[in-house]
């Protein structure tokens, strides 16, 4: 239920979500243009091979840091969504039956409820 949502968010996850959020900007695409802009015209003092080795290098651990951080964002808001999903599906399954109850003839709500319940596997929580 949403009162067992914790609010704790640690710091990693406050910098990720920071992390994230910059790297989703105009900013963040114009420092990337920018550092090639001043990668390009290095060929001129630099060999051939390290040239090239700069450029690889810089972009690898880039990308790499980015998609830890990424990764780390999204599965915070998958887990995030599949909790509020659970939280749905559960409160309408107790409607369910607490309509059922209310009307002791509507055995078609109480299959749907239990076929809801099994659909979503609410009996074990599984995914919370």
């Amino acid at each position: 239920m949403p009162r067992d949502v914790s609010h704790h968010v640690s710091p990693f996850d406050r910098f990720a979500t920071k992390a994230s959020e910059f790297a989703a900007r105009a900013p963040f695409f114009l420092l990337c243009i920018l550092l090639v802009l001043i990668w390009a015209p290095s060929i001129i003092w630099l060999p051939m091979d390290t040239w090239q080795l700069i450029i690889n290098t810089t972009t690898t651990i880039i990308t790499f840091l980015l998609v830890a951080l990424l990764q780390n964002t999204e599965s915070r808001n998958d887990a995030a969504v599949q909790h509020k999903l659970n939280a749905l599906a559960n409160g309408l399954a107790d409607l369910m039956e607490h309509t059922a109850k209310a009307d002791p003839d509507s055995h078609d709500l109480d299959d749907c409820r239990e076929e809801l319940r099994r659909a979503v596997g609410l009996e074990t929580d599984e995914s919370a």
